[in-house]
């Protein structure tokens, strides 16, 4: 009886293996699955642990760990059980081959949760800062990265499976850059998008000078960005305009420098002209939030005693600015009438060499 259970399995074929080296193959891919999703488990688990402790890297590998597709893990199995089968050597060529797509795709799977992840964790941050073009600039990059990774993943199992892909290559090159000269303007502002959320020269809510344009800005998109002007209006810029331009980010100013001028007229008393540097000095150190730098004559010009003034203001605020300025201007104008210095005033000197009726009454005499 147990020798024809025995021939049974040895010699009754099926495809040219005997069902007992199936049965082998069989078990021999079933445990190596079972291990093998064993080991994944107890490594997740593991830095599932370590995610408590040690920050977002560990908590990224965790996830992309999670990511192992049991479909692609029970085929791996199955070439571990037929690499034990007799097979003719054009079918272990083939068995080769699986195995490097196998390996390709969960690579693939794990690459590309990982971009996933991190896209996220980073447009994440920038919204939270207040990026609010976060969302769609993520899906876009996303989709940007996913695309290129499984391109890279679809020609390397191609040229595996003996497939010649230069020649496709070389027409996707050319259609690539077909398609790139159509849309190179769109691209243009895509890129200058992305590299206005990466680089960060402004946020939404900046208030923003570039050229002759000044106002907040209001949203920037994938290929435009809108700014509220002082007047109301809105102004709606090109991205590659905005990156291609100096841009003025006084969002960002933390101290406010201001280089302020004045004259005093010629017949002012030399004593009041030296006192007035004094005086500007004063009435600057008499303001709050303020740091005084100088205060010279700076030179004689054609109409005045040229006086140069520099102060700082510790608050960028524009309006505490002007409340600073109008102060001191108040108490230059109280300090200087003590001292009789004045203020010059344009002043245009005409020369007249003669009266129209007297040089009609010498013309005709």
């Amino acid at each position: 009886m147990n020798d024809r259970i025995t021939r049974l399995f040895t010699d009754t074929t099926l495809f040219g293996v005997s069902i007992l080296n199936l049965l082998l193959a069989l078990g021999a891919a079933l445990l190596t699955f079972v291990i093998a999703r064993a080991a994944i488990g107890l490594l997740l688990r593991r830095v599932q642990r370590w995610s408590e402790h040690d920050g977002a890297m560990s908590q990224v590998l965790a996830k992309v760990l999670a990511g192992t597709s049991n479909g692609l893990l029970l085929l791996a199995s199955l070439l571990v059980g037929l690499g034990m089968l007799d097979l003719p050597e054009r079918w272990l060529t083939r068995v080769g081959s699986l195995w490097f797509v196998v390996a390709a795709l969960q690579i693939g799977l794990w690459a590309n949760r990982a971009i996933g992840l991190g896209l996220s964790r980073y447009f994440s941050r920038q919204h939270g800062a207040g990026l609010n073009q976060g969302s769609a600039l993520a899906t876009l990059s996303a989709w940007g990265a996913r695309v290129l990774l499984w391109s890279v993943v679809l020609l390397a199992m191609l040229s595996n499976l003996g497939v010649n892909i230069t020649a496709f290559v070389a027409s996707l090159g050319v259609g690539g850059i077909a398609v790139a000269l159509a849309v190179q303007n769109i691209l243009g502002d895509l890129f200058a998008s992305l590299s206005i959320a990466v680089d960060k020269p402004f946020e939404v809510g900046d208030f923003i000078v570039i050229g002759p344009l000044a106002g907040s800005v209001e949203h920037v998109g994938l290929k435009t960005t809108r700014i509220r002007s002082l007047g109301g209006e809105q102004i709606v810029m090109a991205n590659a305009s905005m990156i291609g331009s100096t841009i003025q980010n006084y969002k960002r100013l933390q101290e406010r420098r201001i280089v302020f001028e004045f004259g005093l007229s010629y017949d002012t008393p030399t004593e009041a002209v030296k006192k007035a540097p004094g005086i500007v000095e004063e009435a600057i150190r008499a303001q709050e939030q303020v740091r005084f730098d100088r205060a010279h004559l700076r030179g004689f010009g054609k109409e005045a005693l040229e006086f140069e003034c520099v102060y700082i203001v510790k608050d960028p605020g524009y309006n505490l600015y002007m409340d600073i300025q109008q102060a001191i201007n108040f108490r230059l104008l109280e300090r200087f009438s003590r001292i009789g210095a004045k203020f010059a005033v344009p002043v245009r000197a005409i020369k007249v060499t003669a009266l129209p009726q007297q040089a009609n009454m010498q013309n005709l005499g």
